[in-house]
């Protein structure tokens, strides 16, 4: 029998978000390890909040589509002559996946299995053979809807028909980045990276407030001013902002990252726009596995012109070489969370301000799911796993 200590229940409460930073410690090392923490967080976290699933640039034109997987679902987006609409991408006939490439335009959308079709804006079209069955009203069999909302160039979705808007989570996100001029950033590149570690590792790492920069990123140290970094909360997001030096060790570097300030915003729980001056990219960090972790990058540019191409393409190779940086430490991160030897770590108070709030939201909506009864075995070792695609 497994005890209380060892409990979900436990677990979860053996966090302490009541304490101040100077004496606070890291979440323990048991949320980076159990996978019923994880099949906690997949249900509770990424099944319930707003989470980014394909950009407006994708869902264009009439009849353009995106599939994608939130939480074990597989959700397809389209957008109709009405507006942009998303559905669970599940056939209501026995249950085949309707759309199963990750992007594309169409003017209905057919199940592959048995041949329902239905529109665009979910409705059922057809149904083959079925003319006898009694009690089957076309109007009541569409695809569910999944609630979907748009912010500049993301489309979100969130699978809890009970949550908040959207924009209630943004708070001044939006004024933030428009005062910055990202609305006139466009789309260039987008590029996928793989982890083996537990997703809050990466986020950890992002949140740490420039701490890991000095010693791990050399190339992004030689450009920005360090000891001015600043960190501040701003209820469900955080923005970590850098002072820019120019550097004549480092004059590759400073040729692409221009400007005054680097911005560094991170959007409970996943999501990260980092922001210099005519560049930005945002990093999608989707858990597919307790161990494991896929981060989708995509790269923006005020010109996206060939004259800019070298330019651009030099921005993109930096963010790569810092990935693979993050991607070794990560894997080591990983490890020593195995150890026996180690329960929690502390935190900086002057670096993980925005660390501790990401703990924090964190464990609040752990300990909410398992009060409503979300976990449905807290003892059991968990079987499902969530994975979440993003299409191109």
């Amino acid at each position: 029998m497994t005890s209380m200590d060892d409990s979900l229940e436990g677990i979860v409460g053996s966090y302490d978000p009541a304490k101040g930073l100077a004496d606070a410690e890291t979440i323990p090392r048991v949320w980076y390890v159990d996978p019923r923490v994880y099949e906690l967080e997949t249900r509770s976290v990424f099944g319930g909040t707003w989470q980014f699933a394909a950009r407006l640039d994708q869902l264009q034109r009439p009849g353009d589509y995106v599939t994608t997987e939130l939480a074990g679902e597989p959700i397809v987006l389209t957008r109709s002559s009405s507006g942009i609409h998303a559905f669970f991408n599940v056939c209501r006939h026995h249950a085949a996946i309707v759309m199963t490439e990750p992007a594309g335009s169409c003017s209905v959308m057919r199940c592959p299995y048995h041949g329902w079709t239905y529109g665009l804006d979910g409705k059922l079209k057809a149904a083959p053979d079925m003319g006898k069955a009694r009690g089957m009203e076309k109007a009541g069999i569409g695809l569910p809807q999944v609630r979907t909302d748009v912010w500049g160039n993301f489309v979100f979705v969130n699978l809890d028909p009970e949550a908040g808007p959207l924009r209630e989570d943004l708070g001044g996100l939006p004024k933030e980045l428009e005062a910055l001029g990202a609305d006139g950033l466009k789309f260039f590149e987008r590029r996928t990276y793989e982890f083996k570690c537990n997703w809050k590792v990466y986020v950890d790492n992002y949140m740490d407030g420039g701490y890991h920069i000095p010693i791990l990123h050399k190339s992004l140290n030689a450009v920005i001013d360090y000891p001015g970094y600043t960190i501040e909360n701003k209820g469900r997001y955080v923005v970590q902002k850098c002072p820019l030096k120019i550097s004549k060790a480092r004059p590759e570097t400073s040729r692409i990252r221009r400007g005054k300030d680097a911005y560094y915003y991170w959007l409970y729980p996943n999501f990260m726009i980092n922001w210099y001056e005519g560049v930005m990219d945002t990093n999608l960090v989707l858990p597919v596995g307790h161990e494991r972790t896929v981060v989708v990058f995509d790269f923006y540019f005020d010109d996206v012109s060939p004259a800019a191409a070298e330019r651009n393409k030099a921005s993109v190779d930096l963010g790569e070489k810092i990935q693979h940086e993050d991607q070794d430490i990560s894997i080591s991160v990983q490890k020593g969370l195995q150890s026996r030897s180690y329960r929690a770590g502390r935190l900086s108070e002057r670096r993980e301000g925005g660390e501790q709030l990401f703990h924090k939201l964190l464990h609040a909506d752990l300990l909410k799911a398992l009060k409503d009864g979300k976990a449905t075995d807290s003892n059991a070792p968990a079987r499902g796993r969530h994975r979440q695609r993003i299409a191109g």
